[in-house]
């Protein structure tokens, strides 16, 4: 289904993830953060959700585990900054499905 974030119409399936992570964009990713609460992305956010990209398109599989031994951030960490559910809600922000 076409939904527009951050002005911009974007492919999302029915759980609101980005179905074409290419579409994907800062302003997009700031909006949809907004949407689940998380209102300013630190430089932390950052890190975390580019390495979260790459391991992707690497082909990595993602799990809290693997997040917590990036060297970007610890899992305590990583929940602080995505709360309730922070793989599901960091990928939704990453443009990842």
């Amino acid at each position: 289904m076409n939904k527009t974030i951050a002005g911009q119409d974007v492919d999302v399936d029915v759980e609101g993830y980005m179905t074409n992570k290419d579409a994907w964009n800062g302003e997009i990713a700031t909006a949809i953060a907004a949407e689940l609460g998380i209102h300013e992305l630190s430089q932390k956010h950052w890190d975390v959700l580019n390495w979260l990209r790459a391991q992707v398109t690497q082909g990595v599989e993602l799990n809290i585990r693997k997040v917590g031994s990036s060297g970007i951030v610890d899992i305590k960490g990583f929940y602080q900054l995505f709360p309730g559910g922070p793989l599901k809600n960091a990928s939704k922000i990453a443009g990842l499905h």
